[in-house]
């Protein structure tokens, strides 16, 4: 122990890198962990849009298969059988909720005072052509919705509401979605007999009858996959990091070890010795690192509410195992980084106290070129099994964020073998070139682990950010590929479609979005999207990826699936739960690729009962007939063209930040080391007549070609990902290119190589005089 601590305190220098990554990386754990923790014990969200009404009734909106259950895509509302008892016996107001064009959702005037509605200008509707809409008072007297807007109430944060007079709102929408009830609920229930689903909310139920009831459910769920992303690739950077620092350090003192071997300290002396200065540093960063945790956690859910990732009321709760799982976490990191340094410290030999030369001359340790071949087996294994066989999960965030990790294992165990040949692939010219090109090929071990930090940045960079691209674009082409409509109407309404429908030549099809359910191999009850569309004019107005049947089969009797179906074989016939929870069986009349998951199963309006159609496209001979109507298909296209959502990019930014900051750590302090330890070197240099400016430009050039092969193993990394996920496209029938991100590449090598540039040479201006 004693030399334990003295070596600390010679080499605190070398140490500092490995620290300040270890407290970094524990307290983004406790960070991390803090907020996990704090979104398992959310308060339930309390009611909104009828928060003002004694009892809610509501229509059964759970299908339920023996204990399995999911909620219904089409809600059937409160059966007009007990409407009309309850309002018979008890005063009752119908609640109906439907979608009217520019984003808003339209309602009767009769249910606003329940949602704390109340009018800020003008007066109720009182005739069909009045509207009061929540919004500035200056809309008073405008024309919205081909309506006279008579009164403006306050804007709510949930939804932007249209109320019309209640027999307008009955004609618009005849389904009753919630029955405002002004009674006791147990006088309610008892009316209500034993209506099979009927819900009578009351209190905090009451949730259930607004627009999006599990709104901060989902929301805390998106946080905790942000998060959980995050902490593993923190984790593993931070592993990464400090097993490749300690490896290095332990290589820089083979003289200084073998003298203790000289000196008669055996090779498990020296393995507990490494790992105890491993266990002071992880012990004290760990610390340090909760204690900043602590700090940065409210941070952190501040500026999840500021981004509107978490709901507002969002705030981190007094949770202790957060701090526990990082502090050991970071102990238990500190050693597994050291372990395989200290096996190497203890094959140090006496002589090494005598040697000279630092050439790297001995061959890569067999164990490394054993686990290197295994990890990249595995990888590519997996890689082409996803291919092959679920080419679908190569698209899921959780694989394509997962998956790089393991080839970056693996083409950083592998490293030395490809070091010397990338570092002499490029010739510079003069004496300068010639000295960085033999310096970083005799310097292996030094090269690699200068490269390998930049080799997780550059590939993390490029996978994460090219996979999200090679997979948007994709959807898009997609998109245009299977769209041949000539004009698109969003929520159109009746006048809209049989203006439509009369234009001649034209070719019309409404659809309506629904599901339908299976009950897969008796286990797992599976909601597919669906679309209820006319069966004539499908094959018209859209060019979808047919792989066995025909869609001229489909009919009231029958469905088209893709071939993600468990059963999908043409002519069989299928039980499945309509959107509403309906049981039907049905023929499977055609089978479509799955491609990226955009297209589901197709249905005919009868099998999708009650449903308003949310989209009108058509094909004419001539689109001068329809100017006006709705969207050429061009204009369609770029207002529907998929884009990366909010929190994955959020989460990719938060994920590279960390990889970046690492990657400072790490070749700031391997540079520190690799320089310090170079003082001879450089003296040596200046005996044979070189200046003090060629040396500062030899180790500005050798660290820009470590950086640059660095940088060429993370694009190579790259690469092989998005082959990946380009042959997983073209198995799913979507043949679209793969999208490098050449831009984020170059900024990622950019900056590593300024970080490399400055850590060198702060070290070297010292040490070259």
């Amino acid at each position: 122990m004693i030399v334990t601590l003295a070596s600390l305190r010679t080499r605190w220098v070398t140490l500092t890198g490995s620290f300040v990554a270890l407290t970094l990386g524990v307290a983004l754990l406790a960070t991390m962990g803090l907020a996990l923790a704090s979104t398992l014990d959310a308060p339930t969200q309390r009611p909104e849009r009828l928060a003002g009404a004694p009892v809610v009734v509501r229509g059964p909106d759970e299908l339920r298969v023996g204990d399995k259950h999911r909620p219904l895509t089409n809600y059937r509302g409160v059966p007009a059988g007990v409407a009309t008892r309850l309002a018979a016996a008890v005063p009752t107001v119908a609640d109906r909720s439907f979608a009217v064009r520019d984003g808003f959702t339209g309602h009767p005037w009769s249910v606003a005072r329940f949602g704390g509605y109340r009018l800020t200008a003008g007066r109720a509707p009182a005739a069909p052509g009045e509207v009061v809409v929540s919004g500035e008072p200056a809309l008073l007297g405008s024309e919205m919705q081909d309506r006279r807007v008579v009164g403006t109430v306050e804007l709510a944060g949930y939804e932007r509401a249209l109320f019309f007079t209640d027999t307008e709102a009955a004609r618009l929408s005849p389904r009753i979605d919630n029955l405002v009830v002004d009674a006791d609920p147990g006088p309610v229930r008892t009316l209500i007999g034993a209506a099979p689903g009927i819900q009578v909310l009351t209190g905090d139920e009451r949730r259930r009858a607004d627009p999006d009831p599990d709104r901060d459910a989902e929301a805390l769920m998106t946080v905790n996959a942000l998060l959980g992303t995050a902490g593993g690739i923190t984790t593993f950077v931070s592993v990464f990091v400090v097993a490749s620092t300690f490896a290095f350090a332990v290589a820089q003192r083979r003289r200084e070890l073998g003298l203790l071997r000289t000196a008669g300290a055996t090779p498990g002396q020296v393995r507990r010795m490494v790992l105890a200065e491993a266990a002071v540093v992880g012990v004290l960063a760990s610390a340090a690192g909760c204690a900043l945790g602590a700090r940065g956690a409210p941070l952190l859910a501040r500026l999840l509410v500021d981004e509107r990732l978490a709901p507002p009321w969002f705030v981190i709760g007094a949770h202790r195992w957060p701090f526990h799982v990082a502090f050991w976490t970071g102990l238990l990191v500190a050693l597994a980084g050291a372990v395989t340094a200290a096996v190497r410290a203890g094959r140090v030999g006496p002589l090494e106290a005598l040697r000279e030369a630092a050439v790297d001359t001995g061959s890569m340790p067999p164990g490394r070129r054993i686990a290197g071949a295994l990890v990249l087996a595995t990888g590519l294994g997996l890689l082409v099994w996803r291919v092959i066989v679920e080419p679908a999960e190569a698209l899921h965030r959780k694989t394509y964020t997962t998956q790089p990790m393991l080839l970056i294992i693996a083409v950083a165990l592998l490293s030395p073998m490809v070091v010397r040949p990338l570092v002499r692939a490029v010739r510079l010219p003069g004496v300068t070139g010639l000295l960085a090109r033999e310096n970083a090929a005799a310097g292996i071990r030094r090269t690699a682990t200068i490269a390998a930090p930049v080799l997780i940045t550059v590939a993390l960079t490029g996978s994460l950010l090219g996979a999200t691209a090679t997979i948007t674009t994709a959807k898009a082409d997609e998109l245009r590929e299977r769209t041949r409509a000539d004009v698109i109407v969003e929520q159109p309404d009746a006048a809209t479609v049989a203006k439509a429908r009369a234009v001649p030549g034209a070719t019309v099809m409404t659809s309506a979005q629904t599901a339908v359910y299976v009950l897969q191999e008796g286990v797992a009850l599976v909601g597919f999207p669906a679309s209820a569309v006319d069966a004539g004019a499908l094959a018209s107005v859209r060019r979808l990826p047919v792989v066995a049947g025909s869609l001229a089969e489909l009919d009231d009797s029958s469905i088209v699936v893709t071939d993600e179906w468990a059963q999908h074989t043409v002519g069989s016939r299928i039980n499945v739960w309509l959107g509403d929870g309906t049981p039907k069986t049905l023929r499977i009349a055609a089978v479509l690729a799955a491609g990226t998951g955009s297209d589901g199963a197709y249905l005919t309006p009868a099998n999708a009962p009650g449903l308003a159609p949310d989209r009108l496209e058509m094909t004419v001979p001539e689109p001068s007939l329809v100017a006006g109507l709705g969207l050429t298909r061009e204009q369609w296209l770029a207002e529907q063209a998929p884009r990366t959502g909010r929190q994955t990019r959020v989460g990719f930014l938060v994920v590279l930040g960390i990889a970046l900051l690492y990657t400072a750590i790490a070749l700031a302090n391997t540079l520190v080391m690799a320089t310090t330890g170079r003082v001879p070197e450089f003296a040596a240099l200046r005996l044979a007549g070189a200046t003090r400016g060629q040396v500062l430009r030899l180790v500005t050039v050798e660290a820009l070609r470590v950086v640059g092969v660095g940088a060429v193993l993370g694009a190579a990394v790259t690469l092989l990902n998005l082959a990946g996920i380009w042959a997983a496209l073209g198995r799913l029938s979507v043949w679209s290119p793969m999208v490098v991100p050449w831009q984020p590449l170059a900024g990622a090598a950019g900056a590593c190589a300024v970080i490399a540039m400055t850590a060198a040479l702060a070290t070297a201006v010292r040490r070259a005089r």
